[in-house]
């Protein structure tokens, strides 16, 4: 279990332990804040995030700007990596590749997933993931794919 799987197990049971937990995110990496986000389901393989649609995220017609939505996708796929990718291993994003299915109106929910637990060997390698955000009425209005390199620790 890597130290990220570990706090979010400790805390999230707990009252304003998910908020807790979001926040130290934020902390760890300050852009995330800009969407004020909230984990709310995290296991190996599977991240979900939400975000509040406030004036700070705003494009110039009142709807969840493209870039902050952007953000949003690499928090959910950020947790999914830092609970799934064992502490021997490291990764980094590589790529993204977005699709702006429809205006976000609304709070948004981003679900990071993959379809199976990859094998972590001595090989580094390509892992892709898949990332929707819907909107409240569960209608997708941004599909995402993050490619991130995974690599054994050195030393």
């Amino acid at each position: 279990m890597t130290r990220t799987f570990a706090m979010w197990s400790k805390l999230a049971g707990l009252p304003g332990g998910k908020r807790l937990f979001s926040a130290a995110v934020c902390l760890r990496a300050p852009y995330f804040s800009t969407v004020l986000p909230t984990v709310r389901q995290l296991r190996p393989g599977y991240c979900e995030v939400t975000a509040p649609k406030w004036w700070g995220v705003h494009n110039h017609i009142r709807t969840f700007h493209a870039i902050a939505a952007c953000n949003l996708a690499e928090i959910a796929m950020g947790m999914l990596a830092e609970a799934t990718v064992p502490d021997t291993h490291r990764w980094l994003p590589k790529g993204m590749t977005v699709s702006y299915v429809a205006k976000a109106k609304t709070s948004l929910r981003a679900v990071a997933e993959l379809p199976e637990l990859p094998e972590f060997g001595d090989e580094g390698f390509e892992l892709p993931v898949s990332v929707t955000i819907s909107d409240t009425r569960g209608e997708p209005v941004v599909t995402a794919t993050i490619t991130i390199w995974v690599t054994r620790k050195k030393g």
